[in-house]
């Protein structure tokens, strides 16, 4: 009786096993099936019409910038484009501890939580390629970037950035447009087996190979060159060669985006301004392409006037990341300046000083890229317009302060004219009846005030 009692059990929750992963499966399908993608192919037409409308696309793995990205998709009435990194997530985990198929299941999570419907949006991964294994031979670091895509499309991402343009390391520097070309068409075969063989809609592409730097530059900059029409053009052709060369035509057919330079980009303290007329030549190249639009990377801190301005060039679709992740952080700055104001010693999270503290014990995401000096580099370790401190935000230790930092201040509400000393802006619009004294809600205003931003340059020009 026992044993049979046994089997039962085991039966059942082989059954809840199988049918939680049935049911995801499903959740996924529908999503896809729900035709997401067509934001992106109907973006492409309308620009070949004349009509100049935009998206961005946020690339933030932190559950907070996430939640408040949803959140503003939905009081906008906008599909959101959310895309993961490579070194953030990957197959190993990346700096997230996550892997593509647990980045979706966060996304599914808070979605649920916020009420964005799923058909709003659309998952993709960005600088997807050799980026986290430059230091291995290429061949090492081709083998890992085909596990990493593969994860990707199966767990349902489907904008899929082809990014091999870094060199390894027994490769030259810089490396070929064409060795560039031929191993993205590598992954993008990789791409479409693994399409095959779990179904749904099928994935979109952005190519090129004068990608800037994920995350900012590392070096000071005082100008930066356009990307030729001519190199734009060369850029398509020898890509375009790669992947006829293997039999991947019909998904050349799906390659809606080009990365190139624009001109826009920003180093620890400065930005430099998009210039329409630096890159009116570029902008008229691509509409001849039927099939493709600009995809603008490192627009982080651009002002709205730059960001309309790049949409109306054909750079449709903007990139933002560390610009939000630099708004959490000020938010975080903001409420431990007012929890050392207002709650008891004892009971502070004092999450500042750990994150600080967890910056200086494993200096690996920040070390090379900041200031020797002791006043820069505390400068740069806190303000940097790059935000390595957003590599820290997944540290348990630091995850449970800014936990208790929440806590403590939505327990014991602060007064009004400590918030309108240290977050004015908010304050200002509890006032004005637009939002609660909820501290996670002042994180999430905080953070939407830079998505606002991209929200009126993507319809300025389309609502003129």
């Amino acid at each position: 009786m026992k044993l049979n009692e046994t089997k039962s059990c085991l039966l059942v929750s082989m059954f809840v096993s199988y049918s939680a992963q049935f049911l995801k499966n499903i959740s996924v399908l529908i999503a896809l099936l729900g035709g997401q993608l067509k934001v992106l192919q109907d973006l492409i037409q309308q620009h070949k019409m004349g009509k100049q409308n935009g998206l961005y696309s946020v690339c933030s793995s932190h559950p907070l910038v996430l939640e408040a990205a949803m959140k503003h998709a939905l009081n906008k009435g906008e599909h959101l484009i959310v895309e993961a990194t490579s070194n953030q997530v990957n197959q190993d985990g990346g700096y997230t501890g996550k892997t593509p198929s647990d980045f979706y299941d966060l996304i599914h999570v808070l979605a649920n939580k916020v009420g964005l419907p799923l058909d709003k949006v659309i998952l993709g991964g960005d600088h997807l390629g050799p980026n986290c294994w430059q230091d291995l031979s290429a061949e090492e670091a081709m083998a890992k970037s085909d596990v990493l895509i593969d994860a990707y499309v199966s767990a349902g991402f489907r904008k899929i950035h082809l990014d091999c343009s870094m060199s390894c390391s027994d490769d030259p520097v810089p490396l070929g447009d064409a060795d560039v070309a031929k191993r993205a068409a590598r992954m993008c075969a990789v791409a479409e087996k693994a399409w095959h063989k779990v179904g749904g809609e099928p994935p979109v592409y952005i190519i090129g190979t004068e990608v800037p730097v994920p995350g900012g530059a590392q070096e000071g900059l005082d100008c930066l060159e356009v990307t030729s029409s001519e190199a734009a053009n060369e850029t398509i052709n020898v890509h375009y060669d790669a992947f006829i060369k293997v039999g991947l035509k019909d998904a050349w057919e799906r390659i809606i985006g080009l990365v190139v330079q624009p001109g826009v980009e920003f180093d620890h303290h400065k930005v430099i301004a998009f210039e329409p007329e630096k890159a009116a030549v570029l902008s008229q190249f691509i509409e001849s392409n039927k099939n493709m639009v600009f995809e603008a990377h490192s627009t982080d801190y651009q002002s709205v006037g730059h960001l309309s301005e790049l949409v109306k060039g054909h750079f449709a679709i903007l990139k933002v990341g560390p610009w939000l992740t630099f708004a959490l952080r000020e938010a975080v700055w903001a409420l431990d300046a007012i929890e050392k104001e207002w709650i008891d010693l004892e009971s502070r999270s004092n999450v500042k000083s750990v994150i600080l503290e967890a910056m200086h014990e494993n200096p690996v995401y920040w070390k090379k890229y900041y200031a020797t000096e002791a006043k820069q580099q505390a400068l740069d370790c806190q303000y940097s317009l790059s935000d390595r401190v957003r590599y820290y935000w997944p540290t348990p230790k630091v995850d449970f302060a800014l936990d208790l930092l929440i806590s403590n201040l939505q327990l014991s509400p602060p007064p009004l004219t400590l918030l309108s000393q240290f977050m004015p802006e908010q304050h200002q619009a509890i006032k004005d009846g637009k939002l609660k004294m909820n501290i996670r809600e002042l994180i999430f205003h905080k953070i939407s005030q830079v998505l606002e931003q991209y929200s009126v340059a993507c319809n300025t020009a389309v609502n003129a």
